[in-house]
């Protein structure tokens, strides 16, 4: 374990040099820096073509349907916050709202709806994937607008993720990290594509990975498969830790997946409601190995999982779970970055309730960001439904604060926040 550790940080120490020149100009004008503006406007859904006048905007639909709170958040001066804390402070709660949402999208180009939701909502991120991709070009150009927009808006930056994990999980081919997890020789070898994949993403914009995957494996695992690295908890554990430092030393946030731990359950949870067969007590000497030592190095992200487990009589999925999230999450391993959640739209959730529902009982149990890869529609309900939630006292402001906080403070470790 011991040699492992020195050769990932000898790997670590001496990077090779992974250039790609062909979007280097894309890039030239797409640094993220925080200008948020002080409006307090209640956005309503996305419009299909143009912009609106500035009447529209006044009366927006969402506007009709949730009188606007009396605040004083709403009249602040534009500018830079000095910090997190005052940035929070000056966002009204539909901004607020909007940064707990993570969003996918359909479309190839600048005309994707997902431009037109990032200028009406101050949304907390995107993730490009591979239904979006069609090479690093392109892939430079579509990461980039979403940081323009944001400075054109005055929008806190967003995140702008990918689920990269290696080899055929990877939703940019021809982009590294080249082996699947599986069929990694030695931790020293994840550290080194790990390394390409995060100075290469970070060129192109996309600031953020959904991975590395750490579940357990097991024989004939019917729900990660082969994209765990290994069956041997410790192993694991090494390969997690490893590729958090390697992550954070290329300035790109990671967020470990699938919290508690995936690789046990009966199905994959994007074909279904998945069982997770074991008990707290199985989990913690298993699959919780590899995330407290994640944990320990520092992640600033973690996935959690749609399956279902234990401590919910196999009832609730996990990332609508106060046991998981915030018992045995934040009480008991006292995890301090962001919980997001997996897919809300997967099976797994939509078999047992409604997108928007589902993200209301996400935030309310102790999620900090909601992961939404549906259709428009569907996120633009969920985000109704978050702010109705706030404004009636079905989510706590406390819960809500505590959350913006997670977010910003992260944006800033970052870079995303100046």
């Amino acid at each position: 374990m011991r040699q492992l550790r020195r050769d990932r940080l000898n790997e670590i120490l001496s990077p090779r040099v992974a250039t790609i020149a062909a979007v280097a100009l894309v890039l030239g004008a797409t640094t993220l820096g925080a200008v948020v503006g002080g409006r307090g406007e209640d956005p309503g859904p996305v419009p299909q073509a143009g912009r609106q006048s500035n009447e529209e905007r006044r009366t927006s639909f969402l506007a009709r349907i949730i009188p606007p709170e009396k605040s004083a958040d709403t009249s602040a001066e534009a500018g830079v916050p000095r910090s997190v804390a005052e940035l929070a402070k000056r966002l009204p709660a539909d901004r607020k709202v909007a940064q707990l949402f993570l969003v996918g999208f359909r479309g190839r180009d600048l005309n994707a709806a997902v431009y037109r939701q990032l200028r009406r909502l101050d949304l907390g991120g995107i993730v490009i994937g591979s239904r979006n991709y069609t090479g690093p070009q392109q892939l430079a150009a579509l990461a980039g607008e979403a940081g323009v927009i944001a400075r054109k808006e005055r929008h806190v930056p967003p995140w702008v993720m990918a689920t990269q994990e290696g080899g055929e999980f990877n939703d940019f081919p021809d982009l590294p990290p080249a082996t699947a997890a599986s069929d990694l020789a030695t931790v020293g070898q994840a550290v080194a594509e790990a390394r390409d994949a995060g100075r290469s993403l970070r060129r192109l914009g996309v600031n953020g990975v959904l991975g590395p995957v750490v579940d357990v494996g097991l024989a004939n695992d019917l729900a990660i498969g082969a994209r765990a690295f290994s069956d041997d908890p410790e192993l694991v554990a090494s390969y997690a830790s490893a590729l958090i430092e390697t992550y954070r030393f290329t300035r790109v946030f990671a967020a470990v997946k699938h919290f508690p731990g995936l690789g046990s359950a009966s199905q994959s949870t994007e074909e279904g409601p998945a069982n997770v067969g074991l008990s707290l007590e199985e989990l913690s000497s298993r699959d919780l190995v590899a995330f407290r030592a994640a944990f320990r190095a520092g992640a600033p992200g973690v996935v959690l999982s749609n399956g279902l487990y234990a401590p919910d009589d196999f009832v609730t999925p996990g990332s609508l779970s106060e046991r998981i999230t915030t018992e045995l999450l934040r009480e008991e391993l006292k995890f301090e970055g962001i919980a997001i959640t997996d897919d809300l739209a997967d099976p797994s959730i939509t078999a047992l309730a409604t997108v928007p529902d589902a993200a209301v009982k996400a935030v309310k149990a102790g999620a900090d960001m909601v992961q939404i890869s549906g259709s428009p529609g569907d996120q633009q309900a969920a985000y109704v439904a978050v702010l109705r939630a706030v404004r009636s006292g079905e989510i706590p402001r406390r819960r809500l604060d505590e959350a913006v906080l997670r977010v910003l403070d992260v944006k800033r470790d970052y870079g995303l926040i100046r």
